[in-house]
């Protein structure tokens, strides 16, 4: 059986050894002029670029703190177990996890393609793919509707062959969440892919390994951070979506109602429970960055 082992050890041995590493010198490795130097060193912030810098910290932490200030805390127990926020919280997580599953099946194999494959236009099927992250959510969701709804491009063979309707429905705004998340997978993996050296994927091929076993016994232990950095970024974006959801699959309660559409809905009627519901998203976020920190907040 080929293994990420054994292709290491081909891959060294077709290349003439491991990869090189600097020159030694006293026991350590050799620095550049100066680098020690200017590492330890800090120089004074100018007043001109600090003032802007707090005034835009101020503008970013502000409202945050102002939902927390808000918050009501002794209520908020009743607020969070309440049937309608509870119908609201775990629908969100389950059409999140969905929508996670869905871009990783089709998202990693979409970033691999990218990555490792040449073909004419690969810059434009990237742009594309990358196309809903700058898009108006709503226009997506818009363009769902054209694309799968019951008169839409795909949606009226769904609809007449097979009797699958999307729009308005649970299996909708798994689609509608999956459409907007996905980019942030398929960049993830494809960067990581990109990092990843591709001579032990071709010294599994001469091992006898196929390229999908190389790629599913070497490539894909090898991304796994990757990948899984990639999933935890497309849930938190799935579960935090907005405008393709109420767009595409409605707002219905216990249906296609998730967090984001039931913080709209409670701010017309009861707030408690539309800051209950946003403190838990942000708790969320909150949560996925400090997940990521390591691997996206660390100086290198």
């Amino acid at each position: 059986m080929t293994g990420p082992d054994d292709a290491r050890a081909a891959a060294d041995t077709l290349t003439g050894g491991g990869p090189r590493r600097g020159r030694v010198r006293g026991g350590s490795r050799d620095r550049g002029p100066g680098k020690g130097r200017a590492r330890g060193r800090r120089s004074a912030v100018p007043v001109p670029l600090l003032v802007p810098a707090l005034a835009g910290l101020a503008f970013l932490l502000l409202p945050l703190i102002a939902l927390l200030v808000r918050t009501p805390w002794r209520t908020l127990p009743d607020q969070l177990t309440s049937p309608e926020v509870w119908q609201a919280l775990r629908l969100s997580l389950f059409c999140a996890t969905a929508a996670t599953v869905v871009s990783v099946v089709l998202g990693v194999p979409l970033a691999w393609l990218l990555a490792r494959t040449e073909f004419r236009g690969r810059g434009l099927v990237r742009a594309l793919v990358t196309l809903p992250l700058v898009l108006p959510p709503v226009v997506g969701g818009v363009a769902l509707l054209l694309a799968l709804g019951r008169n839409g491009v795909v949606g009226q063979w769904l609809d007449s062959w097979f009797g699958i309707t999307l729009p308005f429905t649970t299996a909708g705004v798994v689609v509608a969440e999956a459409f907007v998340a996905m980019p942030f997978l398929v960049i993830s993996v494809e960067g990581t892919l990109r990092a990843a050296d591709p001579r032990y994927e071709e010294a599994a091929t001469t091992l006898g390994a196929s390229r999908f076993t190389a790629f599913r016994r070497v490539t894909l232990p090898l991304i796994a951070p990757g990948v899984a950095a990639g999933a935890v970024l497309a849930w938190a974006r799935a579960l935090g979506e907005f405008g393709a959801t109420i767009t595409f699959a409605g707002n219905f309660p216990g249906r296609t109602q998730t967090m984001p559409l039931a913080v709209y809905l409670a701010l017309q009627s009861d707030p408690a429970a539309a800051i209950a519901l946003s403190l838990v998203l942000l708790a969320v976020s909150i949560a996925v960055l400090a997940g990521l920190r390591d691997r996206w907040m660390t100086p290198s």
